[in-house]
This record gives C-alpha cells, sequence and structure tokens, in this order.
C-alpha cells in the first residue's frame, strides 16, 4: 500500500527541527496560504493566529509558533518551534532550539544549538544557552555554556 505524502521519525530533538522544515517546505508547495508573511518574516514560518508577534522581530527561516505565544519587539527566531503560551522577551535570540509550553524567555537572551526546555521553564535575562536540555518546571538563572541537562 503506498501512503501520500511522508512519515519521518521525530522521537529526537535535531529530528523534530528537521521534520518541520520538512513539513513547512511541504505547506510552502502545497498550501502557502498557511504560511506566514510580512517584512518580519523570512522563509517558511507558520504563527497560530492567537500569537502575538512584537515590532522590529526577524522571524524565520523554519518556525513554529503556536497558539498564546506573545514575542515581543526586537526578537529573533529561525530554525526553531515555540509552542503554546511562551513568552519570548524583547530582543532574545533562539536558534535550532525547542521553547516547551508556558516557558519564558527573558530580555537579551539567547537559546541556541539544540537547546530544549521543557514545561513552565524560565530563562532569566541575558542569560546564554548553548545546547542545553531543560526538564519542566525550572528557572535558570546562569548561562549553560555546553550541552548538559538540567534536573
Amino acid at each position: 500500500m503506498v501512503l501520500p505524502g511522508f512519515w519521518m521519525d521525530i522521537g529526537q530533538p535535531r529530528d523534530y527541527i528537521s521534520g518541520l522544515r520538512l513539513y513547512l517546505d511541504s505547506l510552502r508547495r502545497n498550501t502557502s496560504d498557511k504560511l506566514a508573511t510580512g517584512v518580519n518574516i523570512v522563509g517558511n514560518v507558520i504563527v497560530d493566529s492567537t500569537a502575538q508577534i512584537g515590532e522590529g522581530c526577524l522571524i524565520g527561516p523554519d518556525v513554529a509558533i503556536g497558539p498564546g505565544c506573545v514575542i515581543e519587539a526586537g526578537v529573533r527566531l529561525s530554525r526553531c518551534t515555540i509552542m503554546r503560551g511562551v513568552r519570548i522577551k524583547k530582543h532574545a535570540c533562539v536558534s535550532g532550539s525547542i521553547i516547551g509550553w508556558h516557558s519564558t524567555v527573558g530580555q537579551w537572551a539567547r537559546v541556541e544549538n539544540m537547546t530544549i526546555l521543557g514545561e513552565d521553564v524560565h530563562v532569566s535575562d541575558e542569560v546564554y544557552s548553548n545546547g542545553g536540555v531543560v526538564l519542566p518546571h525550572k528557572e535558570i538563572k546562569t548561562s549553560i555554556l555546553k550541552p548538559e541537562i538540567v534536573m
């Protein structure tokens, strides 16, 4: 039996981000009206209608923003998933990462290199995360300089 579309194992974060890119490429080819457009959008981006995007942001490529998210002014997002109820504060940068439900990324914070934030994680202002995996309900007050798990 032949199934239309594609299937991919997205059980690992890096595979999830790759799968997101493939899905967004598929949307571009088949139903591009579902993708976001605008001066602050680069490449394939999907934004829930209830999300709020501040002025001066640069979003994309390969970004998914979930329901109820607040993306404040001057934020840079690329190759990432921002799940339901997340707040990304002013001038933060998120790249190649997954931000879990109801989490917060502080002002001028930088989250990159396959950082995974679980549900209800709060990254303080000006903190850097380089590949950290943070379990749910944590507050990160100091930078994560090399990939590690924060329990």
